[in-house]
């Protein structure tokens, strides 16, 4: 790292845990993140901050005035605009020595799988089901760490799936294809700081699991009570049978 990284990332580097070997680890770091919308914006804006040294950010949606309310790295100008350009160039502003890869596109499980094998750690911030599925299949495959998160209402969860770790319970262990579909943002409205939130935590896990600082939500389920701003932290365990990550241990 140069003087201007070291000093840009000094808060950082402070932490005992962290130090300059963490941080080089962020800056080494390439990160997939699929979902450009109320989750996928803080999860950018935060981890390009914090120094990750190339993201690729996967959307083929465009701005609405309806995103606005929550997705914070779009602006009015962009209304109309593509989601992943808008959010790279308010990324480039937070940070330009961060590259940043923009692919308009709706990553099928072919693409899903050329991915794999150059990024470090997956970001779910999508908003359906159908992708959801599709990236645990192409994470459990490649053994791709993944770290999830959903928010509806007043309401939102955020776990890591590792299939490094042979006890990781993958997203298929939580839910079964097929799940209802009508359960997003748009049928049933959503909280914009609930977003801000599971994002700015889906953040920090993926930090924790390059840098391996901490211990990471691997086999635990966080989930969010927006109207009693309560906690509660579930145990996932790995079904045996599961048809997706019980043949990939």
């Amino acid at each position: 790292m140069i003087d201007e990284q070291l000093l840009r990332y000094s808060r950082q580097i402070m932490l005992p845990d962290m130090d300059i070997a963490g941080q080089q680890k962020l800056v080494d770091a390439n990160v997939l993140i699929v979902g450009m919308g109320g989750l996928g914006c803080p999860v950018g804006m935060y981890l390009a901050a914090a120094g990750v040294g190339h993201l690729i950010l996967a959307d083929d949606d465009t701005v609405e005035i309806t995103n606005l309310q929550r997705q914070i790295a779009h602006s009015q100008a962009d209304i109309g605009s593509s989601k992943v350009e808008s959010v790279a160039e308010t990324l480039k502003g937070l940070n330009p020595k961060v590259r940043i890869t923009a692919m308009n596109q709706r990553l099928e499980e072919k693409d899903l799988d050329n991915q794999m094998s150059t990024v470090d750690v997956v970001v779910d911030a999508s908003d359906n089901f159908t992708t959801r599925f599709a990236i645990n299949r192409a994470c459990s495959k490649t053994k791709t760490p993944l770290v999830s998160g959903a928010a509806i209402r007043m309401e939102g969860q955020v776990t890591v799936f590792d299939p490094r770790d042979a006890q990781s319970p993958c997203y298929r262990c939580l839910y079964t294809e097929g799940d209802d579909a009508s359960a997003s943002c748009s049928a049933n409205g959503v909280l914009a700081p609930i977003v801000g939130i599971i994002g700015s935590v889906q953040a920090l896990e993926t930090i924790k699991v390059i840098t391996g600082i901490g211990k990471p939500l691997t086999g635990r389920l966080l989930l969010l009570d927006g109207k009693t701003m309560q906690w509660r932290e579930m145990k996932l365990p790995r079904d045996e049978n599961c048809p997706v990550c019980s043949f990939s241990k």
